[in-house]
């Protein structure tokens, strides 16, 4: 019987190892021998998570035929990998990926570090920050004094609870975007909206147009749900979408959904502008193509000269409501332990996307709804908003400082607003510097995360999560990285030593 679970063709393997393979070595740097060039390839995508573990691997004859190396090579290899631990044979079944005893299984998204991990590993691997008290404190006890009425229902409000959805509704009005309670659902969060906008309109086999680099965990979902994701690439910087690109795309793939992050891009930190953002919707509209439009970074400015000069939310340019689907969320603006978000759209839509969640998790909790909807209705979500805003600018400009001062040669543009600061890495891998950065106590997504098919490889994303002393340290611990990368991997490492803030 085989041991594994899912396969890896020769194609794709060699796609997502080519970036890897074609990096060129640092100077005074020497090449490793080809199996051994390869063997740490294809760890890195397991140790990654981006070819999970149980994968069958491709024959050696076909991958060395798609690789053009030698099948002698592709056997090394191999034997490599089975002697770390990372591959598992046999006779008849093949070989399939591993992770050697004592290992935890590679997560395939950004899964936050565990509270016990946090004193040894500065996690740099999720964007998100501890709670704004005391409004989140302030907002249970709101919820529960709210709560009595409600403990006498059945509890289950597939649509989210009426008063929510209207506060929600209230608030897209304030902002200058007419919108009935009927028009919104509230989810768990948006990483179940998007699920639900994915299994609404995105079967298997359907493609979705990407940003190409796009939020990691969407991606993920995306693939998981079986989509064709048809990255399309951003301008350089933070310069955002090309129109024309997407156009075309748009045109000629005719994807069933296209998913964008327009306020603060995950992981660029870009904002469109309000041109960007009308001709965006018009492409969509002449293709027929689903805009999912991701605004949980929307109110996530930092500079005070962007305050009140937001540009107008995508949906404000389908007034029709026939093309474009809003996702909204209180994970990134307040705290990611308040697992509430939402949906925008035709009241049709919402109707479909209400009667299919039968099937899927029924509702929301009342509680976490209720609290939410105490912030919305009391002014404590702007307070609270302000203080996370704050708190993001002092991270971001103390994360700045430290890796121009730590790391000169790494290149970025600084955002105006979002969480996250996307890095060209020197000329490093990216995959590399994750890996070595776990030996040296930082952990970092690489670049390859936030792609299709092992693009920007290049890159990391360093989220404005640590400010004061643990941004400094991080970034010098990032430079132990970049050194060990350099130096091939061969450079001595201490064991991270215990850092609190």
């Amino acid at each position: 019987m085989a041991q594994w679970t899912s396969a890896v063709g020769a194609a794709q393997l060699a796609r997502l190892l080519k970036s890897q393979q074609d990096r060129p070595a640092g100077p005074g740097t020497r090449r490793p021998p080809a199996y051994r060039s390869l063997a740490d390839g294809i760890r890195l995508l397991v140790l990654e998570g981006r070819v999970p573990v149980a994968a069958r691997l491709p024959a050696e004859r076909e991958l060395a035929l798609a690789l053009s190396v030698s099948r002698t090579t592709v056997a090394a290899a191999y034997e490599a990998l089975r002697t770390e631990g990372f591959l598992e044979s046999r006779r008849g079944a093949g070989s399939w990926t591993a992770v050697p005893a004592g290992n935890p299984v590679p997560a395939r998204g950004l899964e936050p570090l565990p509270p016990e991990a946090l004193g040894s590993m500065i996690d740099l691997g999720c964007a998100a920050l501890p709670a704004p008290e005391p409004w989140l404190t302030r907002a249970v006890q709101g919820a529960l004094e709210e709560l009595p009425p409600y403990a006498h229902t059945h509890g289950d409000y597939p649509a989210g609870l009426p008063a929510l959805r209207a506060m929600i509704a209230e608030r897209y009005t304030a902002r200058g975007i007419p919108t009935m309670p009927e028009q919104i659902m509230v989810t768990t969060g948006a990483m179940g909206a998007i699920d639900a906008i994915c299994h609404l309109f995105g079967g298997r086999g359907e493609r979705i147009a990407v940003e190409s680099p796009s939020y990691a965990n969407i991606l993920q979902l995306m693939r998981e749900a079986g989509a064709r994701l048809v990255p399309v690439a951003m301008a350089e910087g933070l310069s955002g979408w090309d129109l024309d690109r997407w156009r075309q795309v748009l045109r000629d793939a005719a994807p069933r959904i296209a998913y964008v992050v327009a306020d603060f891009h995950n992981p660029t930190g870009a904002l469109a502008d309000e041109d960007q953002r009308r001709r965006l919707v018009e492409a969509a509209r002449s293709a027929g193509t689903v805009l999912v439009a991701d605004e949980t970074m929307s109110e996530l400015w930092l500079d005070d000269a962007i305050e009140g000069a937001m540009p107008r939310p995508v949906c404000g340019f389908d007034p029709a409501g026939s093309t474009v689907i809003t996702v909204g969320s209180a994970s990134k603006a307040f705290w990611a332990g308040m697992r509430i978000g939402w949906v925008r759209a035709a009241p049709d839509v919402i109707r479909s996307l209400v009667a299919a969640r039968a099937y899927a998790d029924l509702g929301t909790p009342v509680l976490e709804q209720l609290a939410v909807n105490w912030l919305f209705s009391t002014g404590g979500w702007e307070e609270a908003v302000r203080l996370r805003r704050a708190q993001a600018r002092d991270n971001r400009d103390a994360l700045v400082a430290a890796v121009r001062r730590e790391l000169p040669d790494w290149e970025f543009e600084v955002p105006e607003g979002g969480l996250t600061l996307w890095v060209r890495a020197g000329g490093l891998s990216g995959s590399r510097l994750a890996e070595a950065g776990e030996r040296v106590g930082v952990r970092v997504p690489s670049g390859p995360r936030f792609g299709v098919d092992g693009a920007f490889e290049g890159f990391v994303r360093l989220p404005f999560t640590v400010g004061g002393a643990v941004a400094d340290e991080a970034a010098s611990r990032l430079a132990a990285a970049a050194r060990l990368v350099a130096d091939g991997g061969t450079a001595g490492t201490e064991a991270p030593r215990t850092f609190v803030a």
